[in-house]
């Protein structure tokens, strides 16, 4: 697939081995009120099943210094996807392989377009609706028509589209936004924080005929 495909919030080493090459397991750390959140050291145990070819993340929401270090350094995570602040304190390797995630509003809601940090230091972004999508499995659809202005005036720069995907919804929103990968999570879910590997499958069907030529 030429499209980034993230499985985030996953819990178990059976869903991670359905991580496509080339896209990246998502996993949350240290959230309180999540089903889907995990602790350092099981972190690092999930990590070993992350499948050769796909990148490792940590999903974390106003973290500390000592966290990323001890997420890059104990973990073998590959980037670090921050909601909320991102802490002073950062090594220059650590700060390049951060993923700001920015809040866009739903649509019709009449929010303000999220500010975008440099792409001097930050070259991915992540795209998720306001509020609290990190502890809620990202249902809830931001406005697409903001995502795709802000995928439009940043041209070069890597950004994941999040929220409200689902197998149903990821071609429409592809079409829509054009953003150079997807996040699913509550999506492909049989229940909170359990992810079903046939909505997995079917996800990944759905981004792969979306690539089809048409005509």
């Amino acid at each position: 697939m030429k499209t980034f495909v993230k499985f985030c919030g996953l819990t178990e080493a059976a869903a991670v081995a359905l991580v496509p090459d080339g896209g990246a397991a998502g996993f949350i750390v240290g959230v309180d009120g999540s089903p889907r959140s995990v602790s350092v050291d099981a972190l690092a145990r999930l990590v070993e099943a992350v499948p050769t070819g796909a990148e490792a993340w940590a999903v974390v929401a106003d973290p500390t210094a000592e966290l990323i270090h001890r997420l890059f350094d104990e973990a073998g995570i590959d980037r670090i996807q921050v909601f909320g602040t991102i802490p002073s304190g950062l090594e220059f390797l650590e700060i390049h392989h951060l993923v700001p995630s920015l809040p866009v509003p739903p649509p019709g809601s009449g929010g303000a377009e999220p500010k975008v940090p440099p792409a001097e230091d930050y070259s991915r972004l992540h795209l998720d609706a306001a509020g609290r999508p990190i502890a809620e499995g990202s249902a809830v659809r931001p406005d697409w028509e903001m995502c795709a202005r802000l995928v439009d005036t940043n041209p070069g720069r890597k950004l994941v589209l999040s929220g409200g995907l689902t197998p149903e919804t990821v071609a429409e929103a592809l079409s829509t936004v054009r953003p150079w990968g997807v996040d699913v999570s509550a999506g492909v879910e049989s229940a909170p924080g359990r992810k079903d590997p046939a909505r997995m499958r079917a996800f990944l069907d759905a981004v792969a005929r979306s690539e089809l030529p048409t005509g």
